[in-house]
């Protein structure tokens, strides 16, 4: 492990600090989605065939901050509909990552998540669709196997939170406990076939520790926020994200 860490550049690990920092404080006041904001920054840097491990490993490490922050808010009626096809799902996906392709699937999730911004009149209004608690189920599997090939797919749930009326700390508590759950499986997948090496774990590491910092700076931030601004930051993540997973889409198409 220390010949690896020889090996990698001091500026190399101080960035995915930074960005994993930066990214988890924004995530966590507005839902999720700090995955897929380092997906183009972690391309550049480390390379595309590299980012999703490297993005689901920070993530994962995060997480256990995360939930003990929002613990007393998580909703436990969604997690248990949730989690069980979502392990499946993430495990499924380990298997197929490299001989899959989805850049339709991200195609129209992209499109999905930028429309929520007409859907939800930037946050105006609270709920856009009826959501019943077992649409969470195939929601689970869907989003695993995305996610786990992509890196991120946070945001995609959030419409669906959103509508079933989880909003502010119980939407960011409960979204970490099932993504732990959904990591703890996708980790596992990737290290079962051989997808994590020596040096992916160190970056990894490295943007898990800055996501740590960033979940505590971003729920002090939280606190302070009204039920409003967070839709409204819940809204212009997922458009984004939706942004970048188009154009993820359509550079891989093409």
């Amino acid at each position: 492990m220390l010949e690896i860490l020889s090996n990698i550049p001091v500026w190399l690990l101080v960035t995915l600090f930074f960005l994993g920092a930066t990214t988890f404080t924004l995530s966590t006041i507005s839902g999720g989605g700090g995955a897929l904001m380092q997906i183009p920054i972690i391309n550049f840097l480390i390379g595309t065939s590299q980012t999703a491990p490297v993005i689901n490993l920070g993530a994962f490490i995060s997480r256990p901050t995360r939930i003990l922050l929002f613990w007393k808010h998580i909703q436990w009626k969604v997690f248990w509909y949730f989690v069980p096809s979502a392990m499946l799902g993430a495990v499924l996906a380990a298997w197929l990552f490299s001989e899959v392709k989805i850049y339709w699937i991200q195609l129209i999730v992209g499109i999905f998540l930028m429309s929520t911004f007409f859907q939800y009149r930037f946050g105006k209004k609270e709920r856009s669709f009826e959501v019943k608690l077992w649409y969470f189920i195939p929601l689970g599997l869907l989003i695993s196997i995305i996610g786990t090939f992509t890196g991120g797919m946070g945001p995609v749930l959030n419409p669906f939170l959103l509508n079933a009326g989880i909003e502010k700390e119980e939407l960011v508590g409960t979204k970490a406990a099932q993504a732990f759950f959904l990591g703890l499986a996708q980790i596992s997948g990737y290290m079962f076939f051989g997808l994590l090496s020596g040096d992916l774990w160190i970056y990894g590491i490295a943007l898990g520790a800055g996501a740590i910092v960033g979940n505590i700076i971003g729920k002090h931030l939280l606190k302070r926020m009204s039920k409003l601004a967070f839709r409204k930051w819940v809204i212009t993540i997922m458009v984004i994200s939706g942004f970048v997973l188009c154009i993820k889409a359509i550079t891989e198409l093409i």
